[in-house]
């Protein structure tokens, strides 16, 4: 519980609203910055902490995956990673007399903003089946409890393993061993919910499921795209990156619905010009889009480059790149020249004179890089809108050269370095084999459950164990009323955790708590290891005391939950040398190297300063690892998304004081919201053609064929979005999104293009 004492839950009854800003950073983020952590964690510690935050020998900010160059700033840090190192670095603590004092009910009526204020779990905590609250429990007797029912289970596969992306590469790499020498590949993950889409999408395309990007690339390209991405929020040290390209010559043309300050106008508080000055106007173009209009966006200007070179050829693709590198090339070009310009209009809300006036910058660069986040990721079609990115791409030959390609910008700070290391619940066979032959014992081979086929074993009883490694799964979820009764359903849910969150009061009927080391904690003499969002490998090292003497490092958990399981010399898995990893990291990575592709001299190249860059062959040496052995050209069908009179299409959005499911405030200054977060953001004009006014409150109802959900009280925002669009933050709209829509292939929630009606409940003023 806090030291100020406990805090209240805090409602939307101090709204405030005032108007969006123009530009992002600045000294209001500095100062943002500085009042949130000496809140939590004090001035001496804040300044101790801050210092050690992305440098070298420091630690790696848990608040998202943006890389670092080589020449760092002492300030190595944004706004929102200060309010992310400051929540894991609070004073504050959750103690047993904390859950003796409140019920499971009681936390569950709870928001996540007001769980998160209570500060830093202390020690194990056990809620026994028939109870209504947890209790201390020793770390030997949850280990045991957790070793029961994993061995009452029919089969390996009634169990679920649920990866964060705050997992270190070492502990990643030793939960995946465990859980497939335990006999299942049901390792769902936050990326199931996120960037699948981009996964699937490029392993189909190019053969690797990252981007082909450096920080470097970015720099030295002539044109950047970004579309469906806030980074003034959601990674704003990537700000930094673009100023930098846009003084190196590069224009940028941002894409979204929303108008986002943080590319309208960036003052970096660590330049003159930034404190002083305007600042730098980032996007030299914004188109606004229509939600899910992208894969139709990509289509017209691909279209646009084919007939330019028609008029002059040579002038327009890179034919001999195409020849070379690609397949389906003709297949692609046939399809996507009998594109309907209105189809297009329709599905964008975009003029053609703004779609050719981007194709001119286009044709004006020789180095483009298209840049991408949730909302490219989270739509029926996302996949496909993802393919036919790199169409575009390829047509200019802009994948494998200096200051071009792909980027899908990650927001975990190690949700890629998870897969890397083998959380994924359809492995490859090249990977299993080398697991295989490095440990000997045979890994299964069927494929596991993702995060939304894991909520329908939950609800359908297939599943009876479900243990998270970090996370917020029944917050971050679809679907919540269903999300949230599949999991009481579990006869165990075990949460590795840092902080109290909705998980913890949304559980099985018997449940467990394991508090665990932070990022920014000692962990021995140990260090970790993560990879960026650009495919980088570096070190991180905590500093500061542990929160508590109680607390175990995430790989310590595995280590003994696993030599707990697998108890008996004569018990598969007792082999694996499981006291020797928790007492040495480095023969982890020894491990790592022999088992994942590019970990060469693994302990050797970490200790590096920066680190080291892992192989992407498209980047590296224009080699595409796909069936076809090149780079493929796709056709992707282009379905217009037509909403019904009378209905508005959804997109779910953060909020400025938000990372994923951990709220740090009820402010959204960027966007001129400030203590509250149950607001709708609405165009005037769909608002005058209802009748409705900002500051009416009204319900969110989204149809499907199964019913209505509704999340209800918000109060609209009149606010510039596309038109026929509308916003709101997550997880209180989560509940709109069934459990069924998803995106094709890739099986990810379509929290981006929910068709939702306004229904009027009262009015206030405005």
């Amino acid at each position: 519980m806090s030291k100020k004492g406990p805090l209240r839950d805090a409602g939307d009854e101090d709204l405030r609203v005032g108007s969006p800003k123009e530009w992002a950073a600045g000294v209001p983020a500095v100062v943002h910055s500085m009042v949130m952590s000496y809140a939590q964690m004090g001035v001496k510690r804040t300044f101790l902490t801050l210092a050690r935050v992305n440098q070298k020998d420091g630690f790696d900010c848990p608040g998202c995956a943006w890389p670092e160059g080589q020449h760092r700033s002492p300030a190595e840090f944004c706004e929102n990673g200060a309010k992310a190192v400051a929540e894991e670095a609070t004073l504050r603590r959750v103690t047993r007399d904390f859950f003796a004092e409140h019920t499971l009910d009681e936390l569950a009526q709870r928001t996540d903003y007001w769980l998160g204020q209570q500060g830093r779990l202390t020690e194990p905590m056990h809620k026994p089946v028939g109870s209504d609250r947890y209790m201390p429990v020793t770390w030997d007797d949850a280990f045991a409890i957790i070793a029961r029912e994993l061995r009452a289970l029919d089969s390996p596969d009634e169990a679920l393993f649920y990866t964060s992306g705050r997992t270190s590469n070492e502990a990643a790499f030793l939960y995946q061993l465990l859980v497939r020498r335990l006999g299942t590949n049901n390792l769902p993950d936050c990326s199931n919910m996120c960037h699948e889409s981009s996964g699937s999408a490029l392993t189909q395309t190019l053969g690797i499921g990252k981007g082909t990007v450096s920080l470097d690339d970015l720099y030295k390209a002539d044109l950047i795209f970004v579309v469906g991405q806030n980074p003034g929020t959601n990674h704003p040290r990537m700000l930094s990156a673009l100023e930098k390209a846009k003084g190196n010559g590069a224009r940028i043309v941002a894409v979204n619905p929303l108008p986002e300050a943080g590319l309208l106008r960036f003052k970096n508080p660590q330049r003159a010009g930034g404190v002083l000055g305007r600042g730098t106007t980032l996007a030299d173009r914004f188109l606004q889009i229509r939600l899910n209009g992208d894969l139709a966006l990509f289509q017209a200007m691909s279209r646009l480059l084919l007939e330019a070179e028609d008029a002059s050829p040579g002038s327009a693709i890179d034919r001999e790149f195409i020849e070379a590198h690609t397949h389906g090339f003709d297949d692609w070009d046939r399809d996507i020249r009998d594109l309907d310009w209105a189809d297009v209009e329709e599905a964008t809300g975009l003029p053609r004179t703004g779609i050719e006036d981007t194709v001119r910058d286009v044709l004006g660069a020789k180095s483009v890089i298209v840049c991408w986040a949730m909302g490219l990721t989270q739509h029926k079609n996302s996949v496909a809108t993802i393919r036919e990115v790199v169409n575009f791409l390829l047509l200019r030959g802009n994948v494998g050269r200096p200051g071009a390609g792909v980027c899908p910008v990650r927001g975990h700070s190690n949700v890629q370095g998870d897969r890397t290391m083998g959380i994924y619940e359809k492995p490859s066979a090249a990977f299993l084999d080398a697991l295989r032959d490095e440990f000997g014992f045979e890994p299964p081979r069927h494929h596991g459950a993702d995060a939304v086929e894991s909520i329908r074993a939950l609800r359908d009883g297939h599943a009876k164990v479900f243990l998270a490694m970090g996370g917020n799964f029944v917050a971050a979820t679809p679907d919540t009323a269903v999300t949230e009764a599949a999991m009481r359903r579990a006869r165990l849910s075990v949460q590795v955790s840092t902080k109290l969150n909705r998980s913890h009061a949304v559980c099985g009927a018997e449940a467990l708590i394991l508090p665990t080391l932070g990022r920014t904690e000692r962990d021995g003499d140990q260090f970790v290891t993560v990879e960026d969002s650009m495919g980088m490998v570096h070190a991180s090292r905590g500093r500061m005391r542990p929160a508590s003497p109680d607390l175990l490092s995430e790989v310590a958990i595995v280590c003994r939950l696993a030599r707990k399981i697998f108890n008996s010399s004569d018990h598969p898995g007792s082999d694996i040398p499981w006291e020797s990893f928790e007492a040495d990291y480095g023969a982890i990575r020894d491990r790592i190297e022999r088992v994942v592709p590019g970990f060469g001299d693994f302990n050797a190249r970490v200790r590096a300063p920066g680190g080291f860059a892992l192989p992407n062959a498209p980047r590296d040496e224009r080699r595409f690892p796909t069936e076809t052995g090149k780079a493929n050209f796709t056709v992707n069908a282009l379905e217009v998304l037509r909403v019904p009179e009378g209905r508005l299409l959804l997109q779910t959005v953060r909020s400025h004081d938000q990372y994923n499911t951990t709220i740090y405030g009820l402010d959204d200054r960027y966007r001129g919201v400030h203590s509250g977060r149950r607001v709708v953001f609405v165009n005037p004009e769909d608002l005058a053609e209802r009748g409705m006014a900002d500051g009416e409150i009204v319900d969110l109802i989204s149809e499907w064929p199964d019913g209505e959900r509704k999340a209800e009280e918000f109060r609209i925002i009149a606010y510039p979005t596309a038109r026929g669009c509308c916003a709101a933050y997550f997880p209180e709209t989560n509940v709109l999104v069934p459990l069924d829509s998803v995106a094709e292939t890739s099986n990810t929630p379509t929290s981006k293009s929910v068709v939702v009606r306004l229904g009027r409940r009262t009015s206030v003023g405005g």
